[in-house]
């Protein structure tokens, strides 16, 4: 590490609710408390940003938390000294008169666009080659990712260990659960559920209330709410609403902060997951999972689904791996997903064993934070 304070920008436009400002926050405080560096983090909507750290003051233009500091970014922008490193995330547009403080640098800063995840092929030729430049202030790109030649993903020093300790400690996890108002019955798998509006639900609910094996179902307060009450033909539906028909039991949970959503996950069976950030905390988690992708113009959405499903498959035997890509692909098209879900869990001792491999694979990779200080230490 520099002998020095190294001052880091980072700038995040938050279009999904939760998952730009999400991944941001997260690698902001890691930067912070695993690198020692002095970050800004530049937010144009505080108020997505309180549902994941509620001590923020939405007022406030400057604040610090955890060791962030946290600029409103607001469309009459302030003179502004730039930073020794500049992350637009997301190929978010720098405000004109902040690149301008770039230009005006000495030594111009490292400008990096860091762009979505995903596990294209493509992404290894491009990570880390330079973009456009703004006069003399030239932009890199840098790409999260799952192979070798990519940034990797975010995570936290001893993330697995916590995570292996707790999944190894019955008491630890009954306390959690209990102190968001779960019981959890007793032989119930235990599934969550965060995800996009999906057709597909009334028939992954009919096959989970159909089964053997009963499911305590557990849902933060999301979009997908929506769908949940016209299976069950209730409306307004609130954290602490429970449901129960056949073998299947609907919780609706707060929406809960980042810690607390990593604990949900390491507590369920299986993780049903939407957008980016979740996403890859699903991985951390261990166990079986269903994604669903943000929707993109033209599905250009489902070319990243498939070239994710190519590299998740490998070392699954043929009939599981097609179980869970069945699974995956019938979520994203809305379809129906009674057969698919009962294919998966014909191979679930096989899913289990290969979730937990793949997150010590990708756990061989540097972290995305780690990768870009290095990144940022071989271009100075």
């Amino acid at each position: 590490m520099p002998e020095t304070k190294t001052r880091w920008d980072i700038f995040c436009t938050v279009v999904d609710n939760f998952g730009d400002i999400g991944v941001t926050w997260r690698l902001a405080r890691q930067l912070v408390t695993e690198h020692s560096l002095a970050v800004r983090l530049w937010v144009d909507d505080l108020r997505a940003f309180e549902r994941l750290c509620p001590q923020i003051d939405i007022h406030a233009s400057q604040q610090w938390q955890q060791g962030v500091e946290v600029r409103q970014w607001m469309a009459d922008w302030q003179p502004t000294e730039a930073a020794d490193v500049v992350i637009a995330a997301f190929a978010c547009q720098l405000p004109g008169a902040y690149m301008e403080a770039m230009a005006e640098r000495e030594k111009p800063p490292l400008w990096m666009n860091l762009d979505y995840l995903s596990a294209e092929d493509w992404v290894v030729s491009c990570h880390g080659l330079p973009s456009v430049k703004y006069k003399q202030v030239q932009k890199f790109f840098f790409f999260p990712g799952f192979n070798q030649g990519t940034g990797g993903l975010l995570r936290e020093r001893g993330l697995l260990e916590r995570r292996q300790q707790f999944q190894q400690d019955p008491e630890a996890q009954r306390l959690f659960l209990q102190g968001l108002g779960v019981d959890r019955a007793p032989g119930a798998q235990l599934i969550s559920l965060f995800a996009y509006e999906n057709t597909g639900l009334a028939s992954w609910l009919d096959a989970m209330a159909g089964d053997a094996t009963p499911t305590h179902l557990l849902v933060p307060e999301g979009r997908i709410l929506g769908d949940v009450e016209r299976w069950l033909g209730v409306e307004g539906l609130a954290a602490g609403a429970v449901h129960v028909r056949d073998a299947l039991t609907v919780q609706v949970l707060p929406f809960v902060r980042q810690d607390q959503y990593d604990l949900l996950l390491w507590s369920c069976n299986f993780n049903a997951v939407r957008g980016e950030d979740s996403f890859v905390r699903a991985q951390w988690a261990g166990r079986p999972m269903l994604w669903h992708i943000y929707q993109q113009d033209e599905d250009i959405h489902l070319d990243k689904l498939e070239a994710f499903l190519a590299l998740y498959v490998k070392g699954l035997s043929g009939p599981a791996g097609e179980a869970i890509s069945g699974l995956w692909r019938a979520w994203n098209a809305g379809e129906k997903m009674t057969d698919h879900w009962r294919s998966t869990r014909k191979h679930w001792p096989e899913l289990e064993k290969h979730a937990q491999a793949w997150c010590l694979e990708q756990a061989l990779q540097a972290d995305l934070a780690t990768a870009l200080v290095q990144f940022y230490l071989n271009w100075i």
